[in-house]
């Protein structure tokens, strides 16, 4: 039997912390790495850098699982704060605002989230200003 991770056949295995995916955005605030191997869903991880937090969003028909796979964050979902700890899996409604603080200033925070794929450069997130 094959374990190993080979796109070109019709199943898939990756793990939660290491999604074999691609870069598609890094910065000072975090690292995102998304696998679109499915026609659907989206798999996508973020490397949140020690003492960072994500902007936070909300998608209006959109539902996101959130599971955590490393470091000590906080995740706030419609302003209840909740502790993150690898392990945890979040389910968040449509139109739920979230965002992922990461608590530690020396160490990185990371997370994989399942949503139903997009174009990330539309405008299909809401940013709360």
């Amino acid at each position: 039997m094959n374990l190993t991770v080979n796109i070109t056949n019709i199943e898939m295995k990756v793990k939660l912390d290491n999604i074999a995916g691609d870069i598609i955005k890094d910065n000072e605030t975090y690292t995102l790495i998304d696998n679109n191997f499915l026609n659907n869903l989206t798999l996508s991880q973020t490397i949140l850098k020690p003492g960072q937090s994500t902007r936070g969003h909300s998608h209006v028909d959109q539902e996101e699982v959130y599971t955590f796979t490393d470091g000590n964050s906080i995740m706030i979902i419609d302003d209840i704060s909740h502790a993150a700890v690898p392990g945890d899996t979040f389910l968040i409604k449509a139109g739920s605002f979230h965002r992922v603080i990461n608590k530690s200033t020396r160490s990185v925070c990371k997370f994989t989230c399942i949503f139903e794929r997009y174009d990330r450069s539309g405008h299909d997130a809401n940013y709360k200003k």
